[in-house]
């Protein structure tokens, strides 16, 4: 019954946050602090990744394409499908959920400990709306990571082809043209936009609502991570079969 009323107060908390909203001049700052924060102080992590992950996955597709008679360019193929519809979207999402949604949910959270979220509520402010609508708005440039990390992870199985003598850069180069179909794109970037959505209020959630000290602000976090990532996985397999399937 616990999580039925969990999931009831997170849709409820949606619907709150967009109710009485904060005045432009205010929520602008606190949109551009959450961009800096959330955003570009996840560009470091997402372009190391995505580019040592992309060129491992070009080694382990080129020494498992062993026969002579299955051509060189599907390395750069199965790298390309790999990289685009499944690692940049998803798993980069569940990394961001250890990263961006623990730093949610402390931040949130030792404002709950501190009573800083009832002070806001004393003066009148839409609590929801001054902290967990900046942080969504901000998410909403998450894509332009998961295309960054695309990139980096294209151009680091590349790397892998030139430096480590599996294939060829033309035969690389032949496989990521090889029947690119763009709907597979936009597929991704859907994807992206939900997991976006889901990072910025499911670590919200479980630091608004807390409660205890400051330990429980840390078992909230790691709380935070887990319903994070199993919605993330579950969103992406009917998002998968849906768009797909």
């Amino acid at each position: 019954m616990s999580y039925l009323n969990n999931i009831g107060a997170y849709f409820l908390m949606i619907a709150e946050m967009f109710r009485k909203p904060t005045k432009w001049s205010v929520m602008k700052n606190l949109i551009l602090k959450d961009i800096d924060d959330l955003v570009i102080g996840s560009l470091g992590i997402v372009a190391f990744i995505s580019f040592f992950v992309g060129g491992v996955i070009t080694i382990q597709t080129a020494l498992n394409i062993s026969n002579p008679l299955i051509p060189k360019y599907l390395v750069g193929f199965a790298t390309r499908q790999s990289v685009i519809l499944e690692f940049a979207p998803t798993f980069i999402s569940i990394i961001m959920a250890g990263k961006v949604g623990s730093f949610i949910t402390s931040s949130i959270g030792t404002m709950r400990v501190t009573e800083q979220i009832d002070a806001l509520e004393v003066m009148g402010i839409n609590a929801l709306n001054y902290l967990v609508f900046p942080k969504t708005v901000a998410l909403m440039l998450y894509p332009f990571i998961i295309a960054i990390g695309m990139f980096l992870g294209l151009i680091g199985g590349m790397a892998a082809c030139v430096f480590g003598g599996y294939t060829s850069l033309e035969d690389y180069i032949i496989g990521l043209q090889t029947d690119f179909d763009t709907f597979h794109m936009i597929y991704a970037f859907i994807k992206t936009f939900i997991f976006a959505f889901v990072l910025a209020t499911i670590p919200s959630f479980h630091g608004f609502y807390m409660k205890g000290g400051a330990l429980e602000v840390g078992k909230a976090s790691t709380t935070s991570f887990v319903w994070t990532a199993v919605v993330i996985i579950l969103l992406n397999y009917i998002l998968t079969d849906m768009m797909l399937g």
